[in-house]
């Protein structure tokens, strides 16, 4: 599942306004913290670590309204920890993301 613009980007335009350059600021900290998240899963090799790492994934796609974010990390929570297929979507979202 790739990234497609939507409600992410309404909801950090949103909370920038106007100000182009707070926009980036939060693109850029949405992208660094869905990194870290990204980073854990792929690290995980036990339940708990998985589980925690996935959770905060959905929290943090909750919060910014990205829908597409909140189905791969409910799909990470159904996993068994390092899952290849699911880390390999997460990547392929935060790319997409990062470059979109």
């Amino acid at each position: 599942m790739a990234y497609e613009a939507g409600a992410l980007d309404a909801t950090l335009a949103a909370a920038a306004g106007e100000d182009a350059a707070l926009f980036a600021e939060l693109r850029q900290a949405f992208a660094e913290s869905l990194a870290r998240q990204v980073d854990l899963l792929r690290r995980s090799r036990c339940d708990g670590n998985w589980q925690m790492a996935a959770l905060r994934l959905k929290g943090l796609a909750a919060s910014f309204h990205a829908d597409q974010l909140i189905a791969l990390a409910d799909e990470a929570l159904e996993a068994a920890p390092g899952e290849p297929g699911v880390v390999r979507r997460l990547q392929a979202f935060l790319d997409d993301f990062a470059h979109g």
